[in-house]
């Protein structure tokens, strides 16, 4: 006997990771006055960037004495852009605890080859301990783990008095969850993320301790051009008032702007957190009353609230193997991407199997209900499919 479908579909039903959904009301026509074969150099190219650059500011709260820039490469291009311009000057300590943290230690290692580093490490669902944080190293983290639904619980862990520069990859953190700058030299984002915006730009935030180590610190290798922040050892300040280092899509920018207008108009930083919690509070409402399914972070304070990662602790497929698990988690999602009903929310290739759920503030709590319901279905499909062929 087949379970019975649920009757309604997700009005929108998009819930990748990134490139995430567009914020609500959103069509193609909202780019309607997109500075379309005009020049980046020109006043309108050179206006609709700075303002990117204010906007974000003010519904992201940065403050006065942070740069802000718009980068090549999405939030890579900006981590990369931070790891090669500002690393080498003294130890370095990085914390990883998913794929993307594990990437820049890969880099920082290996590319580098910087040879005085601490790596911090956890594995998925898990924080590394932060109290053996360094504050005389440069630290090198993700504010929120996108692959394994972990985040750190605040920034109390980053010494006031540091002498090092914190390097933050805040890319599935910005605009659902609060970053206390204070505590924070570099910042790196994408537009993909938590405002849906479109992708291949990333946004470089810089505190004036990171601008000071980029005038006082040549590193010992060469850096291409998209890499550079700096002239006659001084910031290029161009850069900060969305000067590009090369040609930025001006469709994309103003599908940027549309996204950070909608965040205005809901209240802000406070409403975008609010939302991402009433998303992630949906799926915590939904394990609590079903069996087979639980959150990848056991503990509640680190949970993410944006990428939010699950499992399934069904007796009958935990008993399976590795790649049964994750071959069952596959035909899960696919089940449900067949009804329309949601899309692109399997784990992340690297992690462990189970599901990824997109919560940040372009997502619809309701949306979200109505999506535990239809993988409630599929699930039950796919467990009777794998008892009918065994």
């Amino acid at each position: 006997m087949t379970a019975a479908k649920p009757a309604s579909r997700p009005n929108v039903p998009h819930f990748s990771s990134g490139p995430c959904a567009k914020r609500p009301g959103w069509t193609p026509e909202k780019l309607n006055d997109a500075a379309l074969g005009r020049s980046h150099r020109a006043k309108i190219g050179k206006n609709k960037l700075k303002l990117a650059i204010d906007l974000t500011r003010e519904v992201l709260e940065v403050p006065a004495d942070y740069r802000i820039g718009i980068v090549p490469a999405s939030d890579t291009g900006a981590v990369e852009m931070a790891l090669w311009s500002l690393l080498g000057a003294r130890p370095v300590t990085t914390i990883a605890w998913e794929s993307f943290g594990e990437g820049w230690v890969s880099d920082i290692v290996k590319e580098l080859k910087l040879k005085d580093v601490t790596k911090l490490h956890a594995g998925y669902g898990e924080l590394p301990d932060l109290s053996k944080v360094d504050p005389k190293s440069d630290i090198v983290f993700t504010w929120n783990g996108t692959t394994s639904g972990v985040r750190v619980p605040n920034a109390d862990w980053i010494k006031a008095d540091r002498e090092g520069l914190t390097i933050c990859d805040a890319t599935s953190a910005a605009f659902a969850q609060p970053l206390d700058w204070a505590k924070l030299d570099v910042v790196t984002f994408s537009w993909q993320k938590a405002l849906g915006g479109e992708a291949a730009h990333g946004m470089l935030v810089l505190s004036p301790r990171a601008v000071a180590r980029l005038e006082s610190y040549t590193p010992p290798w060469p850096l291409p051009k998209i890499f550079r922040m700096t002239k006659g050892g001084k910031l290029n300040e161009g850069i900060f008032v969305g000067e590009t280092i090369n040609t930025p899509s001006m469709l994309c920018v103003e599908d940027y702007l549309d996204a950070l207008g909608w965040a205005k108009s809901v209240g802000g930083l406070k409403a975008l957190i609010a939302r991402a919690d009433a998303n992630t509070k949906a799926l915590a409402d939904w394990k609590a009353k079903t069996p087979w399914i639980d959150f990848l972070a056991a503990d509640p304070a680190i949970r993410s609230n944006t990428s939010v990662c699950m499992k399934v602790i069904d007796p009958a497929i935990t008993a399976l193997s590795p790649d049964a698990q994750a071959d069952f988690a596959k035909k899960l999602v696919a089940a449900v991407e067949k009804e329309n009903a949601g899309f692109d929310f399997a784990h992340y290739r690297d992690a462990p199997a189970g599901l990824r759920i997109w919560c940040g503030a372009t997502v619809e709590a309701k949306d979200v209900e109505i999506l535990t319901q239809w993988i409630d279905w599929a699930f039950a499909e796919t467990k009777a499919s794998l008892a009918k062929a065994a």
